[in-house]
């Protein structure tokens, strides 16, 4: 897990993101690295550099083969937590971010896809 928050600001600051800014992104990695510790056990997280129309970013992918989230409407509302938390990880990780995308299925996994851009 520290190795993903270390390496998410070390690329964000080698793309040229503000100390800042590569904080936000690293504590959305942290977030979405804890998810699935807690809830998955194992998984991995995938850092990419990107570029798209309108400029440069980093990509994230946080991808498990855990259980899967079953509402996905409720896990995305502040406070909701079945795992006894604040229930503020994923609502804070898209606050986070400028772009968030989520695909999961009961049983099969969960597959988050986060990005920020300069």
């Amino acid at each position: 897990m520290a190795v993903a928050i270390m390496r998410a600001r070390q690329q964000c600051q080698e793309a040229g993101f503000d100390v800042s800014t590569s904080c936000r992104v690293a504590t959305a990695v942290s977030e979405l690295a804890r998810n699935i510790v807690k809830y998955a056990g194992q998984g991995e997280i995938i850092l990419l550099r990107v570029s798209a129309p309108r400029g440069a970013g980093i990509e994230i992918r946080a991808q498990d083969q855990g259980p899967g989230i079953t509402d996905i409407e409720k896990a995305m509302e502040d406070r909701y937590s079945t795992g006894r938390t604040l229930g503020l990880g994923l609502p804070g990780v898209r606050r986070l971010m400028d772009d968030f995308d989520i695909k999961t299925e009961p049983g099969a996994g969960t597959r988050v896809t986060i990005r920020k851009w300069l």
